[in-house]
């Protein structure tokens, strides 16, 4: 679960020298909350950058959703264990890209994750712990090494039949990055693409100031305990505060393990910064299952990347270079 924790502190009645103005839309894309914010000299204008946003986030939807029988990702699973399937270069390099972050956390994350039986029920109807047999199964599908990508061809095999490919964990970063590509290229000075918290922003507000962000503590909601200058990047969290389930006296969270099937434990909130959404959304849901200390040792050796770390018990973690303004009550 994404965004449940930053808030973002926009000075929207601040207009600029040049008559520029920061106008936002907010809409259902994705399946997700969308905000799209262009700073304009006209509201007209901006609905015409965000016309042109909308648009590029829907060809987004259109390539990477397992859901849409005629995406090409939907073409892949259905080849599972049979042949291989040409793609375009766009979603050949998503998947590629993909793989990469996939072998720096040591399948942490995992875009064949889509494989898992979803044997973890979260919605309150779960009394009963699943077997070990069961939790073992349910990941048997699961497994990056199994993507085998020809680039000479732009062809993308799974190996195994039953494998499926899903982009949840980095599919709307994806699609915000593309969003502020086509409309930095169409001359927007300034914005903020908020795919359901996966914040990617450009430029500065209005008055000469910067997008901010404040991360609020997920243990008291009516406090934040970081302020954050965001300067051309992109901010993702991920909590596992409002989705979890109590068996055999233990709560156990929504952010399963691709790895082993168990969800993810120690760690209540992830924020991650870095240079684009895509990034920082992979890693969010990454440090989760890596832990503490493995996911703060990840996110120290990636330049321009940063992390905060809420544990199970309230206590904030943070990685070396990170840089909090202030600290206050919201």
């Amino acid at each position: 679960m994404k965004g449940l924790s930053v808030l973002l502190l926009l000075a929207f009645s601040v207009v600029g020298l040049s008559g520029q103005q920061a106008h936002k839309r907010t809409l259902k894309l994705m399946g997700s909350r969308f905000e799209i914010t262009v700073v304009a000299t006209s509201e007209d204008k901006a609905n015409q950058y965000i016309d042109e946003a909308i648009a590029e986030i829907k060809r987004i939807e259109k390539l990477i959703s397992s859901w849409d029988a005629g995406s090409e990702t939907s073409a892949i699973n259905k080849q599972a264990g049979i042949k291989p399937v040409k793609v375009s270069a766009e979603l050949f390099s998503l998947i590629e890209r993909s793989l990469r972050i996939s072998a720096l956390t040591d399948g942490a994350f995992d875009i064949s994750y889509a494989s898992m039986d979803r044997i973890w029920k979260f919605d309150g109807t779960m009394t009963v712990m699943p077997s070990e047999a069961v939790i073992a199964a349910s990941v048997a599908k699961v497994g990056y090494a199994n993507i085998k990508l020809n680039k000479q061809e732009s062809t993308v095999f799974l190996t195994q039949k039953g494998m499926k490919l899903g982009f949840g964990a980095i599919g709307k970063g994806y699609a915000a990055d593309k969003a502020k590509e086509l409309l930095i290229n169409k001359g927007v000075s300034a914005g903020i693409i908020n795919a359901s918290g996966d914040m990617n922003t450009w430029g500065t507000q209005p008055d000469g100031s910067h997008w901010k962000v404040a991360i609020t503590n997920p243990l008291n909601k009516n406090k934040a305990f970081a302020l954050l200058p965001i300067k051309n990047g992109a901010v993702v969290t991920s909590g596992d505060y409002e989705k979890f389930v109590f068996l055999n006296n233990t709560r156990y969270a929504h952010i399963i393990n691709p790895r082993t099937g168990y969800p993810a434990k120690g760690i209540i909130s992830v924020t991650v910064f870095a240079p684009s959404a895509e990034l920082a959304d992979a890693l969010a849901t990454s440090v989760f299952v890596m832990g503490i200390n493995v996911g703060l040792d990840r996110i120290n050796q990636l330049p321009k990347t940063e992390c905060i770390i809420v544990d199970d018990q309230g206590k904030i973690h943070q990685s070396k270079n990170i840089e909090i303004e202030t600290e206050k009550q919201q």
